[in-house]
């Protein structure tokens, strides 16, 4: 992976990741876009322009004192407000696994936008695997941190179930890695990802 650039301001590793894959200038949608800081730093670093779509009021707060343009509606109505081919880079961001139903989400993605970028929490990553193995349960992390009867994943996968998924919507992936939440680089993140990796990232096109 290149070195990162201007991401200082990005507490998250995987918001610093997908920075790297927007395009300075272009015109951004953020998905689930939280307290907005994603789409501020790219603003400020990369100029771009658009919009957050956030759905919890406190979020949206934050995003309105972040300088964020942010529209309130539920992802699982579609993205219906939206024109096709509308931007440049359509991103969802640790929101896919909530989704009631995610495979229609990514198609109006691609309705809407030129480029996804999607990150989740990677169901395969060994130490979930270790929990349902040897403790019977299902696994709880940083990543998964609800037990299963208050998640709000409903529809989690992992890295290998997305790139099957956008082969079978005909979607073109440029780029996929696994990292750690800390952005740690090991060998085994290299040659095993989906194993290895606890956040999965795609950025994928129309083929």
């Amino acid at each position: 992976m290149s070195k990162l650039l201007n991401t200082s301001s990005l507490s998250r590793y995987d918001h610093q990741i997908i920075s790297q894959w927007v395009e300075p200038g272009s015109r951004v949608i953020d998905l689930g876009c939280g307290d907005g800081s994603l789409l501020k730093h790219l603003q400020t670093s990369k100029n771009v322009s658009g919009y957050g779509v956030e759905l919890n009021p406190a979020m949206m707060d934050k995003c309105i004192d972040n300088d964020v343009n942010v529209i309130q509606f539920n992802l699982d109505q579609g993205l219906g407000h939206f024109d096709s081919d509308s931007f440049d880079t359509v991103i969802l961001s640790l929101t896919l696994q909530s989704m009631r139903k995610p495979r229609i989400l990514l198609e109006e993605m691609m309705r809407v936008g030129r480029q996804g970028i999607v990150t989740f929490p990677n169901f395969a990553h060994w130490r979930n695997r270790w929990q349902i193995a040897f403790g019977g349960r299902m696994p709880v992390s940083d990543e998964l941190p609800y037990k299963w009867y208050n998640t709000p994943n409903i529809h989690l996968c992992t890295l290998n179930d997305f790139h099957t998924l956008c082969d079978q919507l005909g979607f073109q992936i440029e780029s996929s890695i696994a990292v750690r939440a800390d952005g740690k680089q090991t060998i085994g993140l290299k040659t095993m990802p989906n194993l290895f990796g606890e956040i999965a990232l795609c950025r994928f096109i129309k083929r």
